[in-house]
């Protein structure tokens, strides 16, 4: 297992990784048999990152990444709740993980879904509600009110997460940058939001 990184090179090695996925140069790295016995004993993931379940979203690939090199959480509208929140904090004070990205992404259908607002009397209603805001900021907003949204969820997850008192505040005052970003499905690019 390597060292822990600091949060802006690891943030390099993503966008890195996603220049070579969006240009058809993928390397593939840290896939193989080598790779996979050497993190038997451990792991120490240079990123976490926080991304919806959507099967057009697979941070591995849009990153360029291999086995043991990124620490994700997938859930749909990439939102938290404490097992998200609790997965994190692992990441970050028992392998030293210096980054988290929250990932939102075009065409998001749980952003959607809490655009529309309508309730559907089953589990998605949580996921809803925990868009509300999100969808509250977007409407104020020019553009479309979807796309904005999403962006909008990803800025307000980490937010919430670099606020939380327990873990996470602390490690950002120490050097844990989260960061939210969106990820474009037409063309593969990742973008920062600011």
């Amino acid at each position: 297992m390597s060292q822990p990184i600091e949060a802006s090179e690891a943030l390099s090695r993503l966008m890195e990784g996603n220049s070579r996925y969006r240009t058809d140069r993928m390397q593939r790295p840290n896939a193989d048999s080598a790779r996979r016995d050497s993190l038997t004993g451990g792991q120490a993931p240079f990123a976490v990152v926080l991304a919806c379940a959507d099967s057009r979203v697979v941070p591995e690939l849009i990153f360029d990444q291999g086995i043991g090199d990124l620490f994700v959480i997938r859930l749909a509208g990439n939102i938290v709740d404490d097992g998200v929140r609790g997965s994190i904090e692992y990441a970050v004070a028992h392998l030293g993980t210096r980054l988290v990205l929250v990932l939102g992404h075009q065409s998001c259908g749980a952003v959607t879904a809490a655009v529309a607002g309508e309730p559907t009397a089953c589990s998605i209603d949580a996921l809803i509600e925990a868009i509300a805001p999100a969808v509250a900021e977007a409407r104020g907003l020019p553009g479309d009110v979807v796309d904005n949204a999403i962006r909008a969820n990803a800025r307000q997850v980490a937010q919430a997460l670099s606020e939380h008192p327990a873990v996470l505040g602390p490690a950002t005052k120490a050097g844990l940058r989260i960061l939210p970003a969106y990820y474009r499905l037409d063309d593969g690019g990742v973008e920062l939001i600011s």
